[in-house]
């Protein structure tokens, strides 16, 4: 049937779009650097940082030097080989410029220049070039200093040999583009944290840390000769208590990937399994962290056998039992890494899955019959926790069967909004306590949004098991109200609004309770958050008033410069809030729940991550880990409500 004669239906030569040099990044950012967010913002300097990282690697540098300067400028520097600046054949250009403005030019491709790298093989410096406002490389090589700056990734002049300069390496300048990110201030904690996982994965490295943003400079750098033995300790230093007395440990070359693995066996449930290709964390996984799972449950299962630390006629330890209370990190090293994503999210290579389970499984298996007590600690440990998930999964089964989750109605106490409301456009606020919550149904829009109280600090989801979940009413109605289910019978498809704000108050046992519902949805409803469902509202601490015009403010220093731009004439009067109940209606819906006045916040994994392990810091079991924390924050406490 012939095509109709349409208008745009010409689709011809000049149709098509060839983006040109570093266009296609500027075009579609997210595709190189997964965000236009502070994850995007952050992974440009990743990839700047990773560049060095190679060239310690490769045995060509021991140190890396990263400044945060106060006009929004970012600087790497380290003393490795420095780019090449020589003429490069094939583009007739200095190779520097080569690299900074050209996609998939490097020295990782092949020949010998890198072994191994975690760098994006040509792409990252180049994608940073692409989406930096400005950019600046120096190039210190054989005493001589060459420079030369970019504008959004096109070169402001050729590569200038401009003076002496030593010793040898690289230095590269960058400001992020407002343009591009939403999001263009970098968090000093989140930075150090990464550096640090580097450092511990890099023996022997050197990384300091200057952030200069503010008044007075802040320091700190990084040298670990431990390595992941180093790296064990430190994941476990928040309180978590060893079972068995040695960290598990090996490094080895197998099939020319090189293998290290560390880990122990904490008195906890929580998993911690953290997975490095050639440096870069691989927060999916992938075959690395497959054949190591394998190797694991293989390895503690022949040796309960074995050592008759299995009754007969009971099954295997499971994946899932031996993982229990495990802190492991994997690292290997290979001259092709495959990943999948262009932020490097999961390894895709088939020889680390092989390579790793063979060292892994050899060394364990030694590991094991050297270190007895360490071995039947470890084993003891998976068979506790087996029979624990029997017996959870049995209360459950019965919890189930009695049908708390199946044909139950709406809570009660929730005021739903009206069923007509389409799902993207439906709010669920959960409040602490009935005071609030009758504030907060006076004050919102019923149309759209509803509002579920929850009394008093909701169940732990760290110290509890999916049965003890099912068995709290409180946890009932979160679970009934969102639609969704929870467990093995979770479904998204069945959510009922599009919004779940946490909404406490902006005080410390606010925080608290705040802290518990992300533990939970970390727990048990991490797509939720995945899949940006979950927020957290922000009320205001302080009202300011002058005469008959009120201002609110979040924080002291916003609530210091409102009262400072209202001084003159007259008296400027201040109300802190301690709690949401104490707002007025309108005033509720004025500062939290207006969706064109509210300010409020996603949740990201790593938000809940972080709450989730100051739980556990603060309500877990180890004194030391809680007597340290407090004394090194009591400073910095301004607000205390007793």
């Amino acid at each position: 049937m012939a095509n109709a004669k349409t208008p745009g239906n010409n689709y011809t030569a000049k149709d098509i779009q060839v983006l040109q040099g570093l266009d296609p990044v500027r075009k579609r950012p997210g595709m190189y650097v997964g965000s236009t967010e502070s994850r995007g913002l952050h992974h440009i300097l990743w990839e700047v940082f990773d560049n060095s990282i190679d060239e310690v690697m490769g045995g060509y540098a021991n140190s890396i030097f990263v400044k945060l300067n106060k006009d929004g400028s970012v600087m790497v520097r380290d003393n490795g080989r420095g780019i090449p600046v020589d003429i490069h054949k094939q583009t007739k250009k200095s190779a520097l410029e080569t690299v900074m403005t050209t996609l998939h030019a490097g020295g990782k491709f092949g020949g010998e220049a890198y072994k191994v790298s975690g760098g994006l093989h040509g792409v990252g410096v180049s994608v940073v070039n692409a989406l930096s406002k400005y950019m600046k490389a120096e190039v210190y090589k054989d005493g001589d200093l060459y420079v030369q700056e970019y504008e959004r990734g096109k070169p402001k002049a050729k590569v200038k040999k401009i003076g002496k300069g030593s010793p040898d390496g690289t230095c590269i300048t960058f400001i992020p583009d407002d343009q591009v990110f939403s999001v263009t201030e970098y968090d000093r904690k989140q930075v150090i944290d990464k550096f640090r996982q580097r450092a511990y994965l890099t023996k022997g490295v050197k990384v300091i840390f200057i952030d200069e943003r503010e008044d007075s400079p802040f320091y700190y750098g990084f040298q670990f000769d431990g390595g992941l033995k180093s790296f064990i300790d430190y994941l476990n230093e928040d309180g978590a208590k060893p079972v068995h007395n040695n960290i598990f440990y090996i490094h080895k070359e197998q099939d020319g990937i090189d293998v290290e693995a560390a880990l122990n066996y904490v008195d906890g449930i929580e998993t911690t399994e953290l997975a490095f290709a050639n440096g870069i964390n691989n927060i999916d996984g992938g075959m690395h962290l497959t054949g190591f799972r394998s190797a694991l449950t293989k390895s503690i299962n022949d040796y309960a056998k074995i050592n008759n630390l299995l009754k007969k006629g009971e099954e295997n330890l499971t994946g899932e039992d031996v993982r229990e209370g495990l802190t492991a990190v994997i690292s290997v090293k290979l001259r092709d890494p495959q990943f999948e994503g262009q932020t490097k999210g999961r390894l895709g290579n088939a020889e680390a899955r092989t390579a790793v389970e063979s060292v892994v499984s050899q060394a364990l298996k030694d590991f094991l019959e050297l270190n007895p007590n360490d071995a039947k600690a470890m084993v003891a440990k998976a068979n506790l926790a087996a029979k624990a998930r029997l017996a959870a999964k049995a209360a459950k089964d019965t919890v189930l069967r009695k049908g708390v989750l199946d044909g139950l109605t709406l809570p009660g106490k929730l005021a739903d909004c009206l069923p007509s409301t389409k799902v993207e456009d439906a709010e669920l606020f959960l409040v602490e306590g009935d005071s609030a919550g009758g504030s907060a149904k006076s004050a919102r829009d019923r149309r759209t949004q509803a509002i579920l109280p929850l009394r008093g600090k909701i169940l732990n989801a760290e110290k509890h098991r999916i049965d003890k979940i099912l068995a709290n009413k409180e946890m009932i109605s979160l679970v009934v109200a969102m639609g969704t289910a929870i467990s093995e019978e979770f479904d998204i498809s069945k959510l009922r609004y599009g919004k779940i704000i946490i909404m406490t108050d902006a005080d410390v046992d606010g925080a608290h309770i705040r802290t518990l519902i992300l533990t939970l949805f970390f727990r048990y409803f991490p797509k939720l958050i995945e899949e940006r469902h979950l927020y957290i509202a922000e009320p205001p601490l302080y009202k300011i008033t002058k005469g008959k015009v009120s201002e609110y403010a979040h924080s002291d220093d916003e609530r210091d410069k409102k009262i400072k731009s209202m001084e003159g004439v007259g008296n400027v009067s201040v109300q802190r809030y301690k709690g949401l109940g104490e707002m007025n209606p309108d005033q509720l819906w004025d500062t939290t729940m207006d969706p064109a006045q509210r300010s409020m916040r996603v949740v990201t994994i790593e938000d809940a991550k972080e709450a989730d392990r100051m739980f556990d810091i603060l309500m877990g079991s180890e004194v030391d880990a809680r007597k340290h924390f407090i004394q090194v924050h009591a400073d910095s406490v301004k607000n205390l409500d007793i």
